[in-house]
């Protein structure tokens, strides 16, 4: 069973959102869209990175994508939640590290500097990626668990 991805972005990535929710379920990808709905430039990132990183952390196996237009914005307000591990991943290789070596559980990209095709191969990457599991990398994990408490 593939996990149930969430996806949200504020105004400045609510365009590509769109786009990669189309791809996403083309791909027969379980994709829950947690906002925007629609540009409004009032609308604020850290709001949309909160609550999407919560649910990820709630829901088992989940992951979650955030986009605004820089992708750096959404990555910071993300990791501020305990137990998740975002990556902002500009190409298809930090996406694919990213889950090997640090179970990323939210990847954040920006609208401004990705393109639709290429956010595709970087999600499809990052998806299709499972955590190695390997001794260092459980250390390394349990050690950021421990600096959250």
């Amino acid at each position: 069973m593939s996990p149930v991805v969430y996806i949200g972005a504020d105004h400045a990535g609510f365009r590509l959102k769109e786009a990669l929710k189309t791809y996403l379920r083309r791909r027969k990808v379980s994709c829950k869209d947690l906002g925007c709905f629609m540009v409004d430039r009032s609308d604020d990132y850290p709001d949309i990175a909160s609550s999407l990183s919560r649910v990820v952390v709630r829901t088992r196996g989940s992951r979650g994508i955030l986009i605004c237009d820089s992708g750096v914005g959404v990555c910071i307000a993300a990791n501020k939640t305990n137990g998740i591990r975002a990556v902002h991943a500009h190409e298809e290789k930090i996406a694919v590290q990213s889950r090997r070596h640090n179970d990323a559980n939210v990847l954040c990209i920006g609208q401004d500097y990705i393109s639709p095709a290429r956010a595709q191969k970087i999600v499809s990457k990052w998806l299709g990626t499972s955590f190695s599991g390997d001794a260092r990398h459980r250390r390394r994990i349990a050690k950021i668990k421990k600096m959250e408490r």
